[in-house]
C-alpha cells in the first residue's frame, strides 16, 4: 500500500528531520520525499498506513501535509 501526501516542505534538510519523526512511529514503512515535484511529495509505503497519523506528525512539526488527490 502506498500513500501520497502534498506539503510544503522546501529542504532536504526539512525533510530529513520529518522522515526521521516518522520512522520512529512506522519503523516498518518506506518513506521518502520528492521535493523536486510542485506539491512537495511525501510518499508513505507500508501495510496499514495511517493518514490521519501522518497528517498530525507533520502538522506537529509545523509544516502542511493533506493527502494528495
Amino acid at each position: 500500500m502506498v500513500e501520497v501526501f502534498k506539503t510544503n516542505v522546501q529542504s532536504t534538510r526539512e525533510a530529513k528531520r520529518i522522515i526521521q519523526k516518522l520512522a520512529e512511529e512506522f519503523p516498518k514503512h518506506k518513506i521518502n520525499f520528492d521535493l523536486s515535484d510542485c506539491d512537495r511529495i511525501l510518499r508513505v509505503q507500508g501495510n496499514a498506513i495511517l493518514e490521519r497519523k501522518i497528517i498530525s506528525i507533520v502538522a506537529s512539526l509545523n509544516y502542511n501535509c493533506e493527502i494528495l488527490q
